[in-house]
């Protein structure tokens, strides 16, 4: 059996979805091909997110925003929209669905900086952490 894959999306690459990728590879390795790509591709990563997985030891060395992979879109087992900014379309060819986890957004109660990153990072994980024993069984 080959090895379980997902996509994470959003809309700059630079947030978000990379924490997505950033806790999945830290919580089982290369059990699943994880990848994560953006419809809007920011230059460099957010710093807030970066510092908020810092917190839990979580590294993003050479990760940097990209955009969406077309045949990465069609090859992978899940595909998850982080938000519901990103507008991703279905391709002829994809085997997954495409599902969206809607996040909640701290700024909008007044919370912003460091607290508003580790809040968004925590329910990131939940739901990594979730869709990570969905996928390896």
């Amino acid at each position: 059996m080959s090895k379980p894959s997902v996509l994470f999306i959003c809309v700059h690459n630079a947030g978000k979805s990379q924490t997505a990728e950033a806790l999945m590879k830290h919580l089982v390795g290369d059990e699943i091909t994880v990848y994560s790509g953006g419809t809007g591709p920011d230059e460099n990563l957010a710093a807030d997110a970066v510092a908020a997985l810092a917190e839990i030891d979580v590294a993003v060395d050479g990760q940097f925003p990209k955009p969406i992979d077309n045949e990465i879109l069609k090859s992978v087992d899940r595909v998850v929209v982080l938000g519901d900014q990103a507008k991703v379309e279905p391709i002829e060819g994809m085997k997954a669905e495409i599902e969206t986890w809607l996040i909640i957004e701290p700024k909008e109660f007044g919370i912003e900086g460091a607290q508003r990153a580790a809040m968004v990072r925590d329910e990131i994980l939940e739901r990594v952490e979730q869709l990570a024993e969905e996928l390896l069984g």
